[in-house]
C-alpha cells in the first residue's frame, strides 16, 4: 500500500499554517514514525549472516534478498528498498481507516501533495484513528479500520522492511517485496484502485516466476494461484457493488435502507460460502454471520481488487512475461492521473 501521509511530510512542513491543530498533529506523528523507523534500520545482508538469529529469520531475510535483487533484473525500480531492516517494536504498524456513507458507495477521500485523493488515511497512532472512525460514525457513515504491516513512500526513503511483514509465509513475503517495490516502478497520482490493483498483478506474478527460475515448483503453483483468487474475489466484490449501487439507487427510507443493507449482505455471505468459495483455488472462506453490508469495508476490500482481469489480460498480451508487461504499462500510463489510468488501459485492450 502507499501511505499517503509519509509522503505528504515531504513538503507539508511549506503548509502547516494552513492546516488545521489536529491535521498538524497528524503528520508531526506520522514524520517521528518514520523518522523512528529509518533511525532504526540494520543491513539485511548482515542480519541474514548473524548466527544469532534464528534460522527461520535468517531464511526469511535472504528471501527477501533473493526477491528484491530478482526485481531489479526484471526492471523494477528496486533502488534500496528492502536492503535494510526495520524493528517496529509492536504487532500492529498502523491502523487504515475507510469512510463512505451508508446508502452510497462513495468513499471518502484525504488529499495530500504528490499523490493526490486517496480513499483511505493511515494512522500510526491507533486511539488517532479510532477517534476519526468514531467521528466518521457520528456522521452516519460505514466505517472500516484494518491493520497495515507495509507501505511504500513511492522511492522517497529508503523503504526498510519491517518486523511487521515476517509473520508472512514465503510466497506472500515474495509477492509483498514486488508489490511494494512495483509502486516505485508505476504510480498514477489519484489512482489509489489502479495502483494497488496493478501492484497486486505485480506481486504474484512476479513472485511465480521467481519461484519458478528457482526450481520452487509448488511456490511457484501457489503464487500463481493466490493471483487467480484475487480475481475471483474482484469479480464478486464487483457484482456485489453493483447490487448496492443499484438498490441505494432507488431512494430508501431508513426502515427500507437497514432491511435492505440486511438482504444484500445475506446475499454476499450465500455467495462468499458457495459459489465463490468454489472457485477459489488456495483462499478458504470462513462462516460468517449474517448482517448489513459495510460499504467502508467494500471500499477497502476494491482497492487491492479493481478490474484485475484488465490487468491479467494486459499479461496475457505480453506472452505472460511480468517484465515486458510492467515496462509496457509504464509507456501506456505515462502522464495519466485519476480515471485516465483505466481508461487507458481499457483502450488498449480493446478489439
Amino acid at each position: 500500500m502507499i501511505f499517503a501521509a509519509l509522503v505528504a511530510l515531504l513538503v507539508g512542513g511549506f503548509s502547516t499554517a494552513y492546516l488545521s491543530s489536529g491535521e498538524v498533529r497528524y503528520l508531526w506523528r506520522a514524520g517521528y514514525e518514520e523518522t523512528r523507523i529509518l533511525q532504526s534500520r540494520q543491513p539485511i545482508e548482515k542480519l541474514a549472516r548473524d548466527s544469532t538469529l534464528p534460522v527461520a529469520r535468517r531464511d526469511q531475510l535472504r528471501l527477501v534478498l533473493d526477491a528484491r535483487a530478482y526485481a531489479a533484473r526484471l526492471g523494477f525500480e528496486a533502488g534500496d528498498t528492502y536492503t535494510t531492516f526495520a524493528d517496529v517494536g509492536r504487532d500492529t504498524l498502523l491502523l487504515v481507516l475507510s469512510a463512505s456513507p451508508r446508502n452510497c458507495i462513495c468513499p471518502h477521500t484525504w488529499k495530500y501533495p504528490i499523490v493526490g485523493k486517496v480513499p483511505y488515511k493511515g494512522f500510526f497512532n491507533l486511539e488517532q484513528a479510532r477517534a476519526t472512525a468514531s467521528e466518521f460514525d457520528a456522521r452516519g457513515f460505514d466505517t472500516y479500520l484494518r491493520p497495515a504491516g507495509a507501505f511504500s513512500t513511492l522511492g522517497w526513503f529508503e523503504d526498510p522492511l519491517l518486523s511487521t511483514a515476517l509473520t508472512r509465509d514465503s510466497v506472500e513475503l515474495a509477492a509483498l517485496v514486488f508489490h511494494e517495490i512495483a509502486h516505485n516502478s508505476l504510480y498514477v497520482k489519484s489512482a489509489t484502485e489502479f495502483n494497488e490493483s496493478f501492484a497486486q498483478l505485480a506481486g504474484y506474478r512476479a513472485a511465480e516466476q521467481f519461484f519458478r527460475e528457482r526450481g520452487d515448483s509448488v511456490n511457484a503453483a501457489s503464487a500463481a494461484a493466490r493471483w487467480l483468487d484475487e480475481i475471483v474475489l474482484g469479480n464478486f466484490y464487483t457484482e456485489l457493488v453493483g447490487r448496492l449501487t443499484a438498490f441505494y439507487g432507488t431512494k430508501p427510507d431508513s426502515a427500507a435502507l437497514d432491511s435492505g443493507r440486511v438482504a444484500i449482505g445475506l446475499w454476499a455471505r450465500d455467495q462468499l460460502e458457495g459459489p465463490v468459495a468454489a472457485q477459489l483455488h488456495k483462499m478458504k472462506v470462513s462462516k460468517r454471520p449474517g448482517g448489513p453490508v459495510n460499504n467502508a469495508r467494500l471500499v477497502g476490500a476494491l482497492i487491492y481488487r479493481t478490474k484485475l482481469q484488465l490487468f491479467e489480460d494486459w499479461y496475457e498480451r505480453y506472452g505472460a512475461n511480468i517484465a515486458e508487461s510492467v515496462r509496457a504499462l509504464r509507456e501506456l500510463e505515462a502522464g495519466a492521473e485519476g480515471k485516465g489510468a483505466y481508461e487507458r488501459l481499457e483502450k488498449a485492450l480493446a478489439p
